[in-house]
């Protein structure tokens, strides 16, 4: 049978340090306390207490207890060091996820601090982060971790034309930079039939974000070209859309901006996964229930500001504004 592990107890700590301090030997304490000798040897040298001073320093039971139990605290890591987690609630202000703020820390040379983002997450839900309530500042905001499930497909109608599978490889590798994914985000209806097109380039994950009046395919396209026109052409070469109605004047961005377009299978927006992913975090600043009609350009350009200057992990922790700032300067230069 396999043998079972029990954590030392309060108890246990208070008797290892009553026999140490009368200079028993670790084998006989472990026999004492039917302890593996191995177990004493840890404990004592992973809750050994050091001050600063010095005047201090020894096995105490009570902070060998104390210590241990901090070690197993969810997010412990992080609530043991005030710094850390004061960056972290930072961070996490700055409608960063914890993933970004963990690659931020390994890429940032001036802070040695190490820390993964499942460390995070507990220290989140842990219950220093709750008594802080910085699940709140999570990009979905969830009260309780749970786990994800794919999002099921839609029925949408458009005629089949260009699809997915015809686009080049280079573009699903994202191999060059100019091609672009696009979707409409949706409000309830009580706020009307303004909307919002979310456009994000595939390779620097850039998000730019256009009002629309309705879900019309004129004003959609208007809004699309007006947005891409300004940037040179080898930024805007494609975009991949799914087979909703508000797309089916696509030959447009053809004719006026050189865009060639594809589209997902029927039944498959999750194929263009760039923007669906973009769609996600755009959600956390312009949930379902936000009245479109009450922000301002203003409003949407700091969104997309805040969105395109956080660091992404797919990016090795750059944002997209600095990778494609470098594609407009390298444009410039030639």
């Amino acid at each position: 049978m396999p043998r079972s592990y029990h954590h030392l107890a309060l108890a246990e700590r208070e008797k290892i340090m009553r026999m140490r301090d009368a200079k028993i030997p670790v084998s006989r304490i472990a026999v004492e306390l039917g302890r593996h000798r191995a177990t004493i040897y840890r404990e004592l040298r992973r809750n050994y207490f050091y001050d600063d001073d010095a005047y201090f320093r020894g096995y105490f039971g009570r902070v060998a207890h104390s210590k241990a139990a901090a070690r197993r605290m969810r997010g412990g890591k992080v609530a043991r060091n005030p710094s850390l987690a004061k960056r972290i609630a930072q961070d996490l202000a700055r409608c960063w996820s914890p993933e970004q703020i963990s690659g931020r820390l390994r890429l940032e040379q001036a802070n040695p601090i190490a820390v993964s983002h499942e460390t995070i997450y507990q220290y989140v839900y842990g219950s220093e982060g709750r008594r802080l309530g910085l699940w709140s500042q999570l990009p979905r905001q969830r009260k309780s971790r749970r786990r994800r499930y794919a999002r099921k497909p839609r029925g949408l109608n458009i005629p089949l034309a260009n699809t997915i599978a015809e686009r080049p490889k280079a573009i699903a590798d994202r191999e060059q930079f100019g091609h672009w994914e696009g979707d409409l985000i949706a409000f309830r209806r009580e706020f009307g039939k303004s909307n919002l097109t979310s456009l994000v380039e595939r390779r620097s994950r850039f998000v730019v974000l256009t009002r629309n009046p309705s879900r019309h395919f004129n004003g959609v396209m208007q809004g699309i070209e007006r947005h891409l026109h300004p940037l040179p052409q080898r930024l805007r070469q494609s975009i991949t859309f799914d087979r909703g109605t508000e797309f089916t004047a696509y030959a447009t961005l053809q004719a006026k901006l050189g865009m060639t377009s594809y589209f997902c299978k029927p039944s498959a927006p999750w194929q263009k996964g760039s923007v669906e992913n973009s769609n996600g975090r755009i959600r956390r600043f312009l949930p379902l229930y936000t009245d479109i009609r009450q922000m301002t350009e203003a409003d949407l350009a700091a969104i997309t500001h805040q969105l395109n200057h956080t660091p992404r992990k797919c990016l090795g922790f750059r944002t997209p504004a600095e990778i494609l700032d470098e594609q407009l300067a390298l444009h410039s230069a030639s």
